[in-house]
């Protein structure tokens, strides 16, 4: 499989996981100039900008150091714009959460705030 198809299975898999524990995804795949966001989903008052993390060869501590902080800057900047395309969600706090997959999505880690916000 590509790593563009790796990378959609991974996001598949994570979206079923957060609907499955009450999440409601509200987009997939949300890109600007700045950074992308691979899923943007609400938990009651909570928005969550999800960061997925998909990789058949490597473990899952490898992939926790694959989030430093560019990546997260990049992150942030895109939640940003998000959040101002939606003022519907302005009253709403906001999460950073990272889901990691394991070879065939069969190891799964979510993690709630998983650094600061916006």
């Amino acid at each position: 499989m590509s790593r563009r198809g790796t990378g959609a299975r991974g996001e598949e898999l994570a979206a079923r996981y957060l609907e499955n524990r009450g999440y409601r995804v509200l987009d997939r795949n949300f890109r600007t100039r700045r950074g992308e966001i691979d899923i943007v989903a609400q938990a009651g008052d909570r928005v969550v900008f999800v960061e997925v993390k998909h990789w058949k060869v490597l473990g899952v501590e490898a992939l926790e150091q694959s989030l430093g902080g560019r990546k997260q800057s990049r992150i942030r900047a895109a939640s940003r714009a998000y959040l101002m395309r939606h003022p519907e969600l302005e009253a709403c706090r906001i999460g950073y959460d990272v889901v990691f997959l394991g070879a065939e999505g069969s190891r799964l880690r979510h993690y709630r705030n998983a650094f600061d916000g916006v």
